[in-house]
């Protein structure tokens, strides 16, 4: 089918490339558009704690799931919140908050008299102030965070300043969205990646897959488009399309160029060489992208729409990187090529020595080779086990400015870190004081709020405050959320508990149940293709087994590198976080186990090439690494760069998602690739070939019945 496939692209050559380049200007004048109209809600439907968020934003336009601003006083001795000059002051400061943002929902000791807001020795107090969303935003409401320190600006109480801390604050002095942005992160992986294809090619061609790369982006981003008309698409996407596609285009094309320069050092040339290229190389890219595509469209299994949304609209990032490859590359390849190869200073002719005498050494110390990976990734996977998913620590959002001082001295005055994402409460206005006096009560709770201002109360239902000192996203905040809904529901009578953390536990609930059948059918499926395309039931086993453990390796580095803070802090200054956002694990294994999987088709896909014309299984080991050993690692090389040029944005969440991909895709290239399949391999010997009959039947392919000779049995 691939061989038809080229010969027509080839016989109606301009014809084709003719629509690409269309398509192509057409997504380049398009993209703006299309990234605009991807969505940037996050929701979990059906959940408590996000119906209740979504009844508290109904009512009072302001809160729920999102966070609030704290203008945080710490008075000097001699002085408490009790004194009527502090009062007066306090009122001054909400009503100049009022004033800048228009539409905030604020509260403090001087408008409700709750000790809530105020330290044991009553000289930490602090002003609560909801501003109405920012719909124009992703992430953090810098607007309003800048308007709030702004508004403040010179005010003193007993004359100390105030300063403005929350979450929002936090993470607008980390950068905010003035970090380097999708085009100048992908901008700086093209760079990297151009500079490895150099290396590889010594010629022209490095710019061939960099080319098929923008045209597979900014086909990818058209069609993105379209779908974002019929249905909504989360603007995680425009992430994923520009710095994934651009490895995984790359990777295609770099397969494809390296085989075409190989048959024509073995004396192929023109359109021969290009369809013995495509018929080797290109199915492998097949099967790659198909496999890649398969782990994110497992996805719509989660009931999360904006994960749903990655699923669908992430598989075609390897979709259109496939057709492109096997479609327009041949094109280039024919037309331009064997100009393009210049200057020729490598020749394609033999295998890499440098990997062929490392693939000998490694078949040749199987069980050394075996032990020695397995010790690596068995030390990581356990690491893995004690990975919390959940929502990183305040204190990771920011290390330096105002409001990381503020929240210095709500930690310091005994108020806590989980000041800042207070647990909002729904409640019958009628029975809103008695409510709060009732949820104070709860172990873990440091007092309650239920202000009796019409911003906080309308149309018969009152919003009231819960404040814990513990950070929501620890064990002990997650504990006393727990314990409030259980208060709340014994109450009866329409309370319900909301607030960041309330809605995060329903997220981490309602992904990670689903999980499992997630793994399960990206298991299965990739089973499946790669059990017809390597003719094997091992070989694709063994694939699985081997993906599933390289994901929880790069969990295993996310768990020490920032929960435990083991290279956080020396690296970028952040503390540990104490748990992973809840969607990172999910994203990680999706992109990892697809994207690594691409190294493990082109690796196998050869090894079983040098098998059916050796019948050895050490001589296909040794063939298979000397042929890829050094595409594979210059892939992960390319991708690594492009992940870690988006760990360069300010936000520590992007952060923590590059470091997971970019250690998972040097582990798998190095450890598992490099190291374990082929000792592996060798070790299974005649079983990595093996397919009966029956199998053979049902995957449509011809059965594998291998002989003895080479590698273990």
């Amino acid at each position: 089918m691939l061989t038809s496939t080229t010969r027509w692209v080839l016989a109606h050559r301009r014809i084709v490339a003719g629509a690409w380049i269309l398509i192509t200007l057409v997504g380049i004048a398009t993209v703006g558009q299309a990234t605009k109209s991807f969505s940037k809600q996050f929701s979990v439907p059906g959940r408590p704690g996000f119906q209740t968020n979504t009844a508290i934003l109904r009512s009072v336009h302001g809160g729920g799931r999102y966070a609030p601003l704290l203008a945080v006083l710490r008075l000097p001795g001699g002085d408490s919140v009790h004194s009527a000059a502090v009062h007066a002051g306090l009122i001054r400061v909400q009503a100049r908050l009022e004033a800048a943002i228009p539409g905030l929902r604020a509260a403090s000791y001087a408008t409700t008299g709750s000790r809530a807001f105020t330290s044991g020795d009553g000289r930490t107090t602090f002003v609560l102030a909801y501003p109405p969303p920012d719909n124009e935003s992703f992430g953090a409401n810098t607007r309003a965070a800048e308007r709030a320190r702004s508004a403040l600006a010179g005010v003193t109480i007993a004359g100390r300043p105030l300063q403005v801390t929350g979450v929002d604050a936090l993470q607008s002095q980390t950068g905010g969205s003035s970090g380097p942005g999708v085009l100048l992160e992908s901008v700086l992986g093209g760079l990297g990646a151009l500079v490895v294809l150099a290396f590889v090619f010594a010629s022209l061609l490095a710019l061939v897959p960099l080319l098929m790369a923008i045209v597979s982006i900014m086909t990818t981003f058209l069609i993105l488009w379209g779908v974002g008309s019929i249905t909504s698409v989360s603007m995680i996407v425009e992430f994923l399309v520009a710095l994934i596609g651009l490895g995984v285009a790359i990777d295609y094309s770099l397969l494809v160029v390296v085989r075409w320069r190989e048959e024509r050092a073995h004396g192929l040339q023109g359109e021969a060489a290009v369809i013995r290229a495509m018929e080797t190389a290109g199915r492998a890219v097949a099967f790659s992208g198909t496999t890649v595509a398969i782990g994110l469209l497992a996805m719509i299994v989660l009931p999360v729409p904006f994960l749903r949304s990655i699923g669908y609209a992430g598989m075609l990032i390897p979709l259109v990187s496939v057709i492109v490859a096997t479609t327009l590359l041949p094109i280039v390849l024919l037309k331009a090529g064997s100009r393009l190869d210049w200057p020729h200073l490598r020749s394609e002719d033999r295998a890499s020595r440098s990997w062929t005498r490392w693939a000998g050494l490694v078949v040749h110390r199987r069980w050394v080779a075996t032990a020695a990976a397995a010790i690596v990734l068995a030390a990581l996977v356990v690491s893995a086990t004690s990975l919390k998913p959940g929502q990183a620590a305040v204190d990771t959002l920011s290390s330096r400015g105002e409001a990381h001082a503020g929240l210095v001295e709500l930690e310091r005055a005994g108020l806590g870190p989980g000041a800042l994402t207070p647990v909002e409460v729904l409640a019958p206005a009628g029975r809103a004081d008695a409510t709060a006096a009732a949820l104070a009560q709860v172990r873990g709770v440091r007092g309650t709020v239920a202000p009796a201002s019409p911003r906080w109360r309308r149309d018969g239902e009152a919003v009231l405050d819960a404040f814990v000192p513990a950070d929501s996203s620890s064990s002990a905040g997650v504990g006393t959320i727990k314990r409030l809904r259980a208060e709340a529901s014994a109450l009866g009578g329409g309370v319900r508990v909301g607030g960041i953390g309330a809605e995060n536990i329903d997220f981490v609930d309602a992904v990670y149940g689903s999980f499992p059948l997630m793994i399960a059918l990206i298991a299965v499926l990739t089973f499946l293709l790669l059990a017809r395309a390597f003719r094997s039931l091992l070989l694709p086993l063994k694939a699985v087994v081997l993906n599933v453990i390289s994901v929880a390796a790069a969990w295993g580095v996310i768990t020490l590198v920032w929960q435990e803070g083991k290279g956080s802090n020396a690296i970028w200054g952040i503390a540990a976080t104490h748990s992973v956002d809840a969607w990172i694990p999910l994203m990680v294994f999706a992109f990892l186990f697809g994207l690594s999987m691409d190294y493990e088709v082109f690796i196998l896909s050869r090894m079983r090439e040098e098998y059916d014309v050796s019948g050895s299984t050490d001589d296909a080991v040794v063939g298979g690494i000397g042929r890829t050993g050094r595409l594979v690692t210059s892939a992960a090389l390319i991708l690594f760069l492009a992940f870690a040029s988006m760990a360069s944005a300010p936000d520590t969440t992007v952060k923590v998602f590059a470091t997971g991909l970019a250690a998972g895709i040097l582990l798998d290239a190095t450890v598992i690739r490099a190291l374990l399949v082929p000792a592996l391999v060798s070790l299974f010997g005649r079983w990595n070939w093996w397919l009966p009959r029956g199998p053979a039947r049902l995957l449509r392919v011809e059965p594998s019945l291998p002989s003895g000779r080479g590698g273990a049995v």
